[in-house]
């Protein structure tokens, strides 16, 4: 493409979000920093406008349809388009909740924003990505998500948990039905790893710089490229 691509990344005022901005713009994209927080989402853009990004803020609550709404004609209007779509923003709620402690309102608010803020941003943002030559969606899943490695593996993946996890389970299972059904489009879901970040108070073993190239990989992928996958750093992960 002879324009400079144009990149939206939810949830990029700080950790794997932030990195992924940052690794989009270090490529020459224009990125565009998805935040609730406005003083956070300004902060986090002009801190990579200093490191030579070209980055702008873009105010996005992903649980609120106006919002979203917002969020989207702002990027029509600036640009008439969008390229690359990187669904970041995501809770964990209480941590880890065994399913007979979860709550319907609880497993309600880590859906609101790990699925149902992603089918929103995404929906909303269709017609954008269908006026670009290469758009490509990525959605921002965990090893957690993949059920054979929570029935087979220890570690890491062996706790019980109700609602996080599952939840990026039902993620995984919306991004397969995205990629049937844009067929001109690029979509696949990310495992950044076991990344240091505020989510989990910083006790992952990766960096957020580590855990983000799977996703910048993704947003990046050629025309010949894989579509409705999971994948980390080391290739495919298991359903």
């Amino acid at each position: 493409m002879s324009e400079q691509t144009i990149a939206l990344v939810t949830g990029a005022n700080k950790g794997i979000g932030y990195e992924i901005a940052a690794g989009l713009g270090a490529l020459g994209m224009s990125v565009g920093v998805g935040a609730r927080d406005p003083q956070r989402g300004e902060e986090a853009a002009e801190k990579l406008r200093a490191n030579g990004v070209d980055a702008f803020f873009v105010p996005l609550d992903v649980t609120d349809d106006e919002s979203v709404a917002s969020a989207a004609a702002l990027l029509d209007e600036r640009f008439g388009r969008l390229d690359v779509l990187v669904n970041n923003a995501g809770i964990a709620g209480p941590w880890p909740t065994p399913p007979s402690a979860a709550t319907p309102e609880g497993l309600r608010e880590v859906l609101e924003t790990n699925v149902i803020g992603v089918v929103r941003v995404t929906n909303a943002v269709l017609p954008l990505l269908g006026r670009s030559a290469r758009p490509r969606i990525v959605n921002q899943s965990s090893h957690l998500s993949s059920l054979t490695l929570q029935t087979s593996a220890t570690g890491d993946y062996s706790h019980v948990d109700g609602m996080y996890t599952p939840s990026k389970t039902f993620l995984n299972a919306i991004t397969v039905q995205y990629a049937k059904e844009l067929t001109g489009m690029k979509v696949n879901g990310a495992c950044p790893g076991y990344v240091a970040t505020e989510f989990n108070d910083f006790q992952g073993r990766e960096t957020p710089a580590n855990g983000a190239r799977i996703a910048v990989e993704l947003a990046t992928l050629p025309d010949d490229g894989p579509t409705g996958g999971l994948f980390d750093s080391n290739g495919t992960v298991p359903w």
